[in-house]
């Protein structure tokens, strides 16, 4: 018989947290998934279906040659967004590097927009500041000289109880690019505050960490401030330990003030029904709070079933009363994704929020591919009037996005599609569609003489416009949809039937040839040539069983064809101003010998424009 000293010996790391993970599910006092659904990393979209709806916007995009159309400075890592919403507008703050993390000079940025989707131009809410020459970390090698702080904050907005908002920042010190600034010996956290007029106030120092002080700063103690209101909230901010929380990283090791002192990093958090808190932070470690953040459960753990690596993950209750986490499910940061719960501790899906990845441009120390570090909106700042659940983050800590998915979060839907976008209610043509949206690759419904399309322009010669309908699961169907091409010796429109995984089996191309063709394996085959300004009918009947279909424009001849690849059936059609990619891979090396640039990171390529005018689809 084999002794339990034998037998705990053989365990394997596997299946010690199958049993803790099984007594915590038991207990039912953490937060766990026990959906089925998990992401494959071989696909920037993890082959996870999209939550119905979801628009995705590129808010800034970074550009060291054109800095008019970026932030003003040209400055290429961006990175660690936060977001408020207040009087009806969104806020949005994000920290910057001329290059790299950790590499200063550096600054944090403030942007605004009252639909979420257009935004207002960055301008410079904490700026650069100076280290004292001579000044020396502990533990670390060299001496200031001429040296400039580094911006990092996992907190960015404070609402008052007397709806006065503040945001918030911190700097920290990086004596060289491997030191890293939340290590405890920063300078301290800023705060100014938002007028209701998009101005800002004076900035403060609202905590000072261990050797500074309003003798050795740069800016005032908030209690030098004259205004008694603004001392009273930065009085209740640092009275709030689930607040304080979010600055464990930064803070002074035993900063009193913080409650749970070991470097969890980036807590994010949310109430359930009975008042308990649940808390996250990276690794999809979790631990429940009872008295609102003072004291914690149990030492935070993994919480069963979640897979998530060293980035961020976030956790709200949705205006439906449902909760929703919202992170990268891999060990990469890639794909970002939602998962849902009705009760706050059993997570049940996973979808796609965001799944593209665009090529880095620029290299950068610790730069890293995918839609990352994700926040969405605190408890206590702010609900957007439509009841959409917003996020914000970065794509390769470079370019900022923000994501709006609609409320409730649903995979499918249940009406054949019938949308021409001139007869659509105002504002609600894409409630349906899910975007991806760039400043350089738009795809927006547009007036386009006096008549609604959904217009995908193109002139990023890196990334394109993307659009799709999650449609009725489908073995048999009719597509119809109407296309106007503004050229056609440049740019290509592609047309794809996608299933649930959002793998293609038919795919139609308006190719810069001039030519509309069809993909045939790994040929493809002409159906007719196109003109630019004249508009397109192609209707589509399409058959799962036998991997076949038909394709004829504006009531012509049908051309016969097969799948190029099969299908259970088709849930997804989608329309592209460019090629799939598909780098970087799983084995693509995470750090790079070098910070080489892409050629012609300034460039622009002619533009492109399609108008999509209407999508009908109809079960057989």
């Amino acid at each position: 018989m084999i002794s339990f000293s034998i037998f705990k010996n053989k365990l394997t790391a596997l299946s010690l947290l199958i049993l803790s993970s099984a007594t915590l599910v038991a207990q039912q006092d953490t937060v766990y998934y026990s959906g089925t659904t998990l992401s494959n990393i071989d696909y920037h979209h993890g082959q996870l279906s999209p939550a119905v709806g979801v628009h995705a916007t590129q808010v800034m995009r970074a550009s060291r040659e054109h800095p008019e159309k970026a932030d003003g400075f040209g400055w290429t890592y961006n990175h660690a967004p936060n977001m408020a919403y207040w009087n009806g507008t969104f806020y949005l703050n994000y920290l910057s590097d001329p290059s790299g993390e950790h590499i200063p000079p550096s600054q944090t940025f403030l942007m605004s927009s009252k639909d979420g989707e257009h935004w207002g131009f960055p301008q410079v809410a904490f700026p650069i500041y100076s280290i004292p020459d001579g000044y020396q970390k502990e533990g670390v090698a060299g001496v200031a000289k001429n040296l400039t702080a580094t911006m990092h904050q996992r907190m960015g907005f404070f609402t008052s109880s007397d709806n006065r908002l503040f945001t918030l920042a911190f700097y920290g010190i990086s004596m060289d690019e491997k030191d890293s600034p939340n290590d405890g010996n920063g300078i301290g956290r800023v705060i100014r505050e938002i007028k209701e007029d998009g101005s800002l106030g004076p900035i403060y120092f609202i905590r000072y960490n261990h050797g500074w002080n309003d003798k050795n700063t740069n800016f005032p103690f908030y209690k030098k401030s004259k205004d008694r209101g603004f001392k009273k909230a930065c009085e209740e901010l640092l009275g709030q330990p689930l607040l304080m929380q979010q600055w464990v990283e930064e803070a002074d090791r035993d900063d009193p003030l913080i409650p749970l002192q070991k470097q969890y990093k980036a807590f994010s958090y949310y109430h359930l029904p009975n008042g308990n808190v649940v808390g996250l932070w990276k690794h999809a470690l979790t631990s429940i709070s009872k008295d609102n953040g003072k004291t914690w459960e149990y030492t935070p753990l993994r919480a069963p079933g979640f897979v998530n690596s060293n980035a961020k993950i976030w956790g709200q209750k949705t205006t439906d009363g449902r909760y929703a986490t919202v992170y990268n499910p891999s060990e990469y940061r890639w794909p970002l994704a939602i998962s849902t719960s009705d009760d706050g501790l059993n997570y049940t899906d996973l979808l796609l929020v965001h799944g593209e990845i665009t090529p880095m441009r620029y290299g950068g120390n610790y730069k890293s591919y995918g839609p990352q570090y994700v926040r969405g909106i605190t408890e206590n700042n702010g609900t957007p009037d439509d009841g959409k659940l917003w996020v914000s983050y970065s794509v390769n800590k470079e370019d900022i996005w923000v994501a709006s998915v609609p409320v409730p979060v649903k995979s499918t839907v249940e009406n054949d599609v019938d949308e021409v976008f001139d007869k659509m209610k105002n504002g609600h043509e894409l409630d349906f569609w899910n975007t991806y949206n760039l400043s350089w690759a738009s795809a927006e419904i547009e007036k386009i003489k006096n008549e609604k399309t959904l217009t995908l322009r193109d002139q990023d010669p890196f990334d394109y416009a993307r659009v799709e309908r999650v449609i009725p699961f489908a073995q048999q169907m009719e597509a119809e949809f109407t296309v106007t091409p503004e050229q056609n010796n440049h740019g290509l429109l592609q047309v794809e039937f996608q299933n649930k995984q959002g793998l293609p089996s038919i795919r139609l191309v308006f190719d810069e040839d001039g030519v509309l063709k069809t993909k045939a394996g790994s040929r493809f085959r002409k159906i007719s040539d196109y003109e630019a300004g004249k508009t397109y009918t192609v209707k589509v009947v399409l058959d799962t069983t036998s991997r076949s279909y038909t394709v004829s424009v504006n009531g012509g001849k049908e051309s016969r064809q097969i799948f190029y690849a099969p299908a259970d059936g088709v849930e997804r059609i989608m329309f592209r101003t460019g090629e799939q990619r598909h780098f970087p891979t799983p084995d693509t090396p995470a750090d790079k010998e070098d910070y080489d640039d892409l050629p012609f990171t300034g460039a622009k390529i002619p533009e492109a424009v399609f108008h999509i005018k209407s999508l009908t689809t109809k079960r057989l």
